[in-house]
């Protein structure tokens, strides 16, 4: 659906006489350096979310009767 528009959108600039090429080339470039920022800052911020609280020991589950021991070490 992107590249139909973009090529619609290349189309209407070359039948009018629209922005140089390189021009366009900036702006779709950019705004790709843009969404990707958007998208690093989101990350950025998701990975901040383990470090809110103080880790609290797991309470001993008197009821467990199958240690976690498989010998794969």
């Amino acid at each position: 659906m992107f590249t139909q528009s973009l090529n619609a959108a290349i189309l209407a600039s070359e039948s009018t006489g629209g922005m140089a090429t390189q021009t366009q080339a900036l702006l779709v470039g950019g705004g790709i350096f843009l969404l990707f920022m958007l998208m690093l800052l989101i990350t950025m911020s998701y990975s901040n979310v383990g470090n809110r609280h103080q880790v609290k020991p797991e309470p001993e589950d008197t009821h467990r009767t199958h240690t976690n021991k498989h010998g794969h070490h």
